[in-house]
């Protein structure tokens, strides 16, 4: 079966290309992607934070999805977006439930505000929109000026960027991160993180991947 990956947002004021460009590229992949807002309405997108762009349609709500029918989270940007889903209640349930289970989160711009009141900010290194620097610095975060960081700390990996510049850069990376086709629950082949990060195929006797 597909491997499948969860954007979360919530219905207005996502920034149009950090939710577009990672939906188009996963799917590009092969990869089943479920779009989940708040509303469980159409996400009203926005380039600048501040000029209506496209309305991007939602298959469900966030109060719907839970973390085990899906292999990666993917957090876009867009400034009301996030500071609309940092207090949202399964917004934060979502990042707390993928990071609890070891399960790869990737956020861009502003999206890792959300990390921060999720309570996973703390130890990891990572970048986001220059403003929101201090927030995860005070979080605990390692907060870094690069155009993609990939952080395996804690048991989970959090692959973060800057802002839509970014984008080939951290989609590619979502894709090479993520979800790996589902094979079955015997010599199931999955990845584990060897030295600086790398990441190293084996194969498994038993499941590793969340059941379909």
């Amino acid at each position: 079966m597909a491997a499948r990956a969860l954007i979360a947002v919530t219905d207005f004021g996502v920034e149009e290309a950090e939710i577009v460009e990672p939906l188009n590229a996963l799917k590009k992949a092969g990869i089943e992607v479920t779009v989940a807002s708040n509303s469980g309405e159409a996400i009203q997108a926005v380039t600048g934070d501040k000029d209506w762009a496209s309305k991007v349609d939602a298959d469900s709500k966030l109060a719907d999805a839970k973390a085990a029918d899906y292999d990666l989270l993917v957090i876009p940007g867009g400034t009301v977006n996030a500071d609309t889903l940092r207090v949202d209640e399964d917004g934060r349930r979502l990042v707390k439930e993928f990071s609890s289970a070891g399960k790869p989160v990737g956020a861009i711009c502003h999206g890792p505000w959300v990390l921060i009141d999720a309570g996973v900010a703390k130890g990891k290194k990572m970048t986001s929109y220059i403003s929101i620097r201090p927030d995860l610095e005070n979080a605990g975060a390692n907060w870094v000026d690069e155009e993609l960081v990939r952080c395996p700390g804690n048991d989970w990996v959090l692959i973060t960027s800057r802002n839509p510049n970014d984008l080939p850069t951290f989609t590619k990376a979502l894709v090479d991160e993520g979800p790996h086709p589902r094979v079955g629950p015997l010599l199931r082949p999955f990845w584990r993180h060897g030295e600086g990060g790398n990441r190293v195929r084996q194969r498994s006797t038993g499941p590793t991947l969340a059941a379909s």
